[in-house]
């Protein structure tokens, strides 16, 4: 699959490269973003490059579509598609995401989701995506729950990452689905 460039109303979302390095390991030494992802700690710029790497070969055999969304050429978040299950009645993914600690609060991971939300039913026609997070991370809760996503529900030491396993919080979005926000039992 060739990457491709998303705009919003403040940001853009381009593939990383090279230049990108240095700025995904600043981001990368929050506590906060290997604390709730599977992204390595302590996070090395080896792991960056490497990051950046298999982006590129994620997209090339479309398996996963990941951007970094930049605010004026400042990184402010990493999002993207991953798990793509291509099929003929409609795909699937799953989305995951991080946002840099100063971005936090502005709104800039909604907004870059629904550009990405929208790309993966309207551009790749999925059926479905999907959202999960350890059990505790609310922050990443309430952005799938204003991207209209559905709370379905907890997984008993579902996540596995290099901390162990953890309980995992799912939701779900259909291509039908209203993305009106709805109550979760958990927000």
């Amino acid at each position: 699959m060739e990457p491709v460039t998303l705009t919003t109303a403040r940001l853009v979302l381009r593939v990383p490269d090279e230049t990108d390095i240095d700025a995904i390991t600043a981001a990368c030494q929050d506590p906060e973003i290997p604390r709730w992802t599977t992204v390595p700690s302590p996070y090395r710029r080896t792991d960056a490059e490497d990051y950046v790497r298999l982006i590129g070969e994620w997209w090339a055999d479309g398996s996963q579509t990941i951007w970094c969304a930049y605010r004026d050429g400042e990184l402010v978040a990493s999002i993207g598609l991953h798990h793509i299950t291509p099929h003929h009645t409609g795909g699937h993914a799953e989305i995951g995401y991080w946002v840099t600690a100063a971005a936090r609060g502005n709104g800039y991971l909604v907004e870059a989701a629904r550009a990405v939300v929208d790309w993966g039913f309207e551009e790749l026609g999925f059926a479905r995506l999907g959202w999960r997070a350890v059990a505790g991370n609310v922050p990443s809760a309430r952005a799938a729950r204003a991207l209209g996503f559905r709370y379905e529900g907890l997984g008993r030491q579902a996540l596995t990452s290099s901390r162990g396993r953890d309980d995992g919080w799912f939701g779900g979005l259909l291509a039908s689905d209203d993305p009106t926000p709805v109550e979760w039992p958990i927000l």
